[in-house]
C-alpha cells in the first residue's frame, strides 16, 4: 500500500528556510512524478513545485520560482522541498504526491488519488 509521509514543516520569521522531506512507499520515485502542493486556509490548493522522476525535469509554480527548489533521493526514495526567503503568503498546508511521469507538471489531476499524504503546516511570521 502507497504510503507519503511529509515532515519538515514548522513556524519560522520571514526569510527563514525549511526543508520539507516527503518519504515514499509503494511508489519508486525515480519512476514517476513527484509533487509539492500547498493550500493555504480560505484558499484552493496550488500546486508548487515537481520534478520527473525518470527525466529529472523540474517544475515551478511562478509564485516560489526562484525561492523553492525540489529534488529527489533515489536511494532513500525522498522527495524535498527546500524553502528559502519565505515569506507570510507561503503560510500553508503542505502536502506530496505521486503522479504519472507522462503528464508531469503542477496539476492535480495528474497525480493518483490514493498517493497523497497528510501534509505538514509551514507557518511563516512577519
Amino acid at each position: 500500500q502507497a504510503q507519503l509521509a511529509e515532515s519538515g514543516g514548522g513556524s519560522v520569521q520571514a526569510g527563514g528556510s525549511l526543508r520539507l522531506s516527503c518519504a515514499v512507499s509503494g511508489y519508486n520515485v525515480v519512476s514517476n512524478c513527484m509533487g509539492w502542493f500547498r493550500r493555504a486556509p480560505g484558499k484552493e490548493r496550488e500546486g508548487v513545485a515537481a520534478i520527473n522522476g525518470r527525466t529529472g525535469a523540474t517544475y515551478y509554480a511562478d509564485s516560489i520560482k526562484g525561492r523553492f527548489t525540489i529534488s529527489q533521493d533515489n536511494a532513500k526514495n525522498i522527495v524535498y522541498l527546500q524553502m528559502n526567503s519565505l515569506t507570510p503568503e507561503d503560510t500553508a498546508m503542505y502536502y506530496c504526491a505521486a503522479g504519472l511521469p507522462t503528464r508531469c507538471g503542477l496539476g492535480a489531476s495528474s497525480y493518483y488519488a490514493n498517493s497523497w499524504g497528510r501534509g505538514t503546516q509551514v507557518t511563516v511570521s512577519s
